[in-house]
């Protein structure tokens, strides 16, 4: 018993302390976000061949279900796969407020970021060029009217669907990231109407709210198995099997919450992965993408194929990272 007290308090001190740099990290961002409604969808949506350059960079910016916009718009056709995987491997998700969180060097946190850029970057380009070469790059054109037939979400006039593909897109995404997180319309229709502040605060609160809740369970979890195992032990486990510590954090990755890269960041931060586990778990955690991809895109074979492929991805850079020795 008296161990559990001494975890708990030392989890409530550690999370507390947290709370502050969460919140203002929170508010900046989404203040980014409702500033920038629509212009990334568009950007993205307007590239061709350069797509997944252009997806990768887009999705590294610190903005609240830009995968599962992306993934949206792969299953409406109006991106391509290399795309949609460019923009899985580079999203953030959590990892920027933990990294800030913690007051880390703002060089360490880009060394990550542009890591997964390079990686989303370079993946992308290459799915792209494999899928048309064996022609399974699709026939070029959007399928919007087929996803809002779908999804039954009255997006908008079906015959607008060619020259404005991006924007029903856009609504689709809106559609789906707010029922992934449980609220609707939270992000999109009171971006210009009025208490739009009110609802940049309040998003920022529940976003807070759920990561600190997240923290503070895995700050207990952990601690608990810390003292039970002991850092020593949990040290050498580490390092005697990195290959299993890489292969375990991709899985954990997949997980379709914040709380994947919460977990992933935090033992990363507290020294228990190294560079190679972390860089693996935090490529393939996409956020809530590969979730909202199940569930608007009608081909289930193909979906299973994107999360394999983003998860083997994610392990063979953790593995590379691990054998040079990089860190971050």
């Amino acid at each position: 018993m008296d161990l559990l007290i001494d975890v708990l308090k030392d989890s409530v001190k550690d999370t507390a302390q947290l709370v502050p740099f969460l919140f203002l990290t929170y508010l900046a961002m989404e203040a980014l976000e409702h500033g920038t409604a629509g212009r990334a969808e568009r950007i993205i949506a307007q590239t061709d061949k350069s797509g997944p350059i252009a997806g990768a960079l887009l999705g590294a910016l610190p903005q609240c279900g830009f995968s599962a916009m992306a993934a949206t718009l792969y299953a409406g056709r109006v991106v391509t796969a290399g795309t949609l995987v460019a923009v899985l491997l580079s999203t953030s998700d959590e990892m920027v407020p933990v990294f800030l969180a913690h007051q880390e060097p703002i060089s360490r946190l880009l060394s990550v970021i542009g890591f997964k850029v390079l990686v989303g970057m370079a993946v992308g380009l290459v799915v792209d060029v494999i899928l048309r070469a064996l022609h399974r790059a699709g026939d070029g054109h959007p399928h919007i009217r087929e996803l809002c037939e779908r999804a039954h979400c009255h997006c908008g006039s079906v015959e607008d669907v060619d020259e404005h593909g991006a924007h029903h897109a856009h609504d689709e995404h809106d559609h789906d990231h707010d029922e992934a997180h449980g609220h609707a319309h939270v992000h999109s229709h009171d971006h210009q109407g009025h208490g739009r502040w009110w609802h940049i605060v309040r998003s920022a609160l529940v976003h807070t709210v759920e990561v600190t809740v997240s923290i503070f369970v895995i700050s207990m979890v952990f601690g608990l198995f810390i003292e039970y195992v002991g850092e020593d032990a949990l040290a050498v486990f580490m390092g005697i099997h990195p290959v299993r510590a890489t292969f375990l954090a991709g899985l954990i990755g997949l997980i379709p919450n914040c709380g994947a890269s919460v977990a992933i960041t935090e033992l990363y931060l507290t020294g228990a992965l190294s560079s190679g586990p972390m860089i693996a778990g935090l490529l393939v955690s996409g956020g809530v993408g590969l979730l909202v991809l199940f569930r608007t895109n009608a081909d289930q074979r193909q979906n299973v194929e994107i999360a394999a492929f983003v998860y083997a991805v994610g392990v063979l850079a953790g593995l590379v990272v691990s054998a040079l020795g990089i860190i971050f």
